[in-house]
């Protein structure tokens, strides 16, 4: 169970005060976090005759609780309930909460059956009231990321469903046949952002575990301190020892590394992968050159023949910032944009009186391209292709272009998946021996259900009421795995909340629809794992992963005796102020002995001397044949060498769980080789069990 309550403190004496209290195990701020389909389930493999969909029934029965901005269930069939979707299990205790503006009665069903909402950190973070002209003080969402999400993770299917025509075919969530309960807990903030208070992140979490959810889904996080700071590593941690899942966004801070948040190891963090899906915007240069963009547009094309083209930056903005752009300049031409920053250019463009836009990308972005749903004619292009641009203007007495908008395309280049450029990195801040993120899922361009309440295009001129949207970010990857995970909650009911991470690690794969490696889209090389982690998911592998990396309660509390802890620090996760000698009556441990189904060490880079990393691991069979027996193989990573001892696991019915050691030594890099590097184990058997682990090397 998680304790906290949200008071104004207005000394930094009288918080020191406060934290000497016997009875007060913690104090800090509280914290501000932030928000971080049609074709996903097909492009994960998913259908209801085979695998993981047919093993768990759709994921009949489990809950899957959504901490985010809510959930617009008004005339949206993705939260409607057909005749074959039983009451939730008797285990489950929420309720949905009426208020004047959700009609409880109306909304909840067999599909949404949990719906309350928590605002004392919000108001008293504010200083004031929630403004009820602004935004519902219920669960309604007024934002649309809660609904996306929700309808993400476990949304009944919808046929026909499309955004302005663009992705059109049935959106249904991962786990079509669980239940969703929403937990209301990010609200706005006076400038119309997005905010989630730890407070109100905590009580939701304490609630969802109460009522018995099977599955936490958190698209959320912010600014990672110590875990015994941080309001979803202490929640996640309660949630854990209740036997439930939490799977968390890793952040859109990427393609930095060091950016990663939700960094707990008893929590599933997931970053963000393309998908075989594009909305192809094809600029055409008056030379013939063709450059092929994204766009979402709709709408009369008064870029559809060639008009001239200018570059913002000879119009007094670079980078088309509202209000700066020259209409001398711009009247009736297309104009080039620098650093895309969303339709908010587009519109700048428009008012300047320009009758379309290219928008290059972010230059650390690279090849990567995400859709917006513009309101202006506008294609976003990738770096190379921008600067490409940008020599036709410069070259040409007379630069013209027009762009073309080809829809919706399947399968087609470039290969998928690739890790989105935005998708936050590790290494884990504060445990590097923790290989963060996880795992990647899709989170580009994915269509979702939406609220009528804010426009799709996040832009206040924009009038258009929509039932789905397309959006990008982690926290679109993020529910696909939480329903994935409440699949497999079904199909293995005895499984730990470490044991269901373990099987979505091990099977995750690392290599795009064109066989080879998954690219990082930022820069078009080869991913490491500080970008995806153990790889991409893959629901039906990790139905039957042959073995897991099991982590209990006591595992977990010697990993944080690792960390030097103090007893008052790790009772902020046990709740338990009584007990004083949490790490002494433990063996010690290093950081990286915690059995997690992944390796990550630091190595110096210039050493001369070598030096050795050992760690051990647990695997417990939970295949079909008791009497399987592994045989391990080994890909180290550049400039070292790895052992592993036994190189055979044989099981029985007596031991079912076996352990190893796995040794990583180098003599150090050269000077001007890659800071991070990549290698993996694999644990394979006679039935086709192939039990991954990435080896991440940090060298320092």
């Amino acid at each position: 169970m998680v304790v906290g309550t949200s008071v104004g403190v207005e000394q930094v004496d009288e918080a020191t005060h406060i934290t000497n209290h016997p009875g007060v195990l913690v104090i800090h701020p509280d914290e501000r976090r932030e928000l971080y389909t049609t074709q996903s389930p097909s492009f994960l493999g998913l259908s209801p005759s085979s695998g993981l969909v047919h093993a768990s029934k759709g994921g009949k029965g489990a809950v899957i609780a959504v901490l985010d901005t809510g959930v617009y269930p008004k005339d949206r069939r993705s939260f409607a309930a057909d005749s074959s979707l039983p009451p939730p299990p008797p285990t489950f205790h929420g309720s949905c909460n009426s208020t004047p503006s959700f009609d409880a009665t109306a909304y909840c069903n067999n599909k949404l059956v949990g719906a309350k909402y928590f605002y004392a950190g919000h108001e008293a973070n504010m200083g004031h009231p929630i403004d009820e002209r602004r935004e519902s003080k219920s669960p309604l969402d007024t934002d649309g990321h809660g609904t996306h999400c929700a309808s993400t993770a476990a949304g009944s299917a919808v046929p026909g469903a499309n955004f302005v025509n663009y992705a059109n075919g049935t959106a249904q969530g991962m786990a079509i046949h669980a239940h969703i309960a929403t937990y209301k807990v990010c609200w706005k903030l006076d400038n119309g952002r997005g905010s989630c208070t730890d407070t109100d992140i905590l009580a939701a979490m304490d609630e969802a575990i109460k009522d018995g959810v099977d599955v936490i889904s958190l698209s959320l996080g912010g600014p990672d301190g110590q875990l015994y700071n941080e309001s979803t590593s202490i929640g996640a941690f309660s949630a854990m020892r209740a036997g439930i899942v939490v799977s968390a966004s890793a952040g859109n801070d990427g393609p930095r590394f060091h950016t990663a948040n939700n960094l707990a190891p008893w929590m599933v963090t997931v970053g963000a992968s393309s998908i075989d899906r594009r909305f192809p915007a094809i600029v055409v240069l008056g030379n013939g050159q063709s450059f092929v963009g994204a766009s979402l547009f709709s709408g009369e094309n008064t870029a559809s023949s060639f008009k001239p083209l200018v570059y913002g930056g000879n119009a007094n903005s670079s980078i088309c910032e509202p209000g700066r752009l020259n209409p001398d300049i711009v009247a009736g031409k297309i104009v080039l944009c620098d650093a895309d920053y969303g339709p908010r250019q587009g519109a700048a463009v428009q008012k300047a009186g320009g009758v379309g836009a290219i928008l290059k990308t972010r230059s650390d972005y690279g090849d990567f391209l995400q859709s917006f749903p513009d309101l202006f004619p506008a294609s976003k292009v990738t770096v190379a292709n921008g600067s490409a641009i940008h020599s036709y203007i410069t070259s040409t007495s007379k630069p013209e272009a027009r762009i073309e908008f080809h829809g919706t395309v399947i399968r087609q280049s470039p290969s998928a998946p690739r890790v989105a450029a935005f998708s936050s990195r590790g290494p884990n801040r504060f445990a590097p021996e923790i290989l963060k993120p996880d795992i990647i899922a899709p989170g580009v361009d994915i269509l979702a259900a939406w609220t009528e309440d804010f426009p799709p295009s996040l832009r206040s001129i924009d009038s258009r009421k929509v039932k789905f949207n397309i959006i990008s970010g982690t926290s679109m990857a993020c529910p696909h795995v939480s329903g994935i995970a409440a699949m497999l909650k079904v199909a293995h009911p005895s499984w730990s909340p470490s044991a269901i991470k373990s099987a979505m690690m091990t099977t995750a794969y690392n290599v795009d629809n064109g066989g080879n490696p998954i690219k990082n889209s930022a820069d078009g090389e080869k991913a490491g794992p500080f970008e995806l982690g153990s790889g991409h998911v893959d629901p039906n592998r990790a139905l039957d992963p042959g073995l897991v990396y099991n982590a209990t309660t006591d595992d977990y509390i010697t990993f944080l005796c690792s960390l030097r802890y103090t007893p008052k620090q790790i009772a902020v996760f046990t709740g338990d102020v009584t007990t004083t000698d949490y790490c002494s009556r433990r063996p010690t441990q290093n950081v990286g002995d915690l059995n997690y189904p992944a390796f990550s060490v630091k190595l110096p880079r210039n050493g001369g001397q070598l030096v050795t990393i050992t760690q051990r691991r647990f695997v417990t069979n939970v295949g079909h044949n008791t009497n399987a027996v592994y045989n391990v193989s080994i890909v180290p990573p550049p400039d070292t060498t790895v052992t592993v001892t036994p190189q055979r696991l044989a099981f029985d019915a007596q031991r079912k769980t076996l352990d190893y050691t796995i040794t990583v030594s180098s003599r150090g890099t050269a000077p001007n080789s890659p800071e991070y590097t990549g290698g993996s184990i694999s644990w394979t058997d006679d039935k086709q069990h192939i039990v991954r682990s990435p080896i991440a090397v940090i060298w320092h």
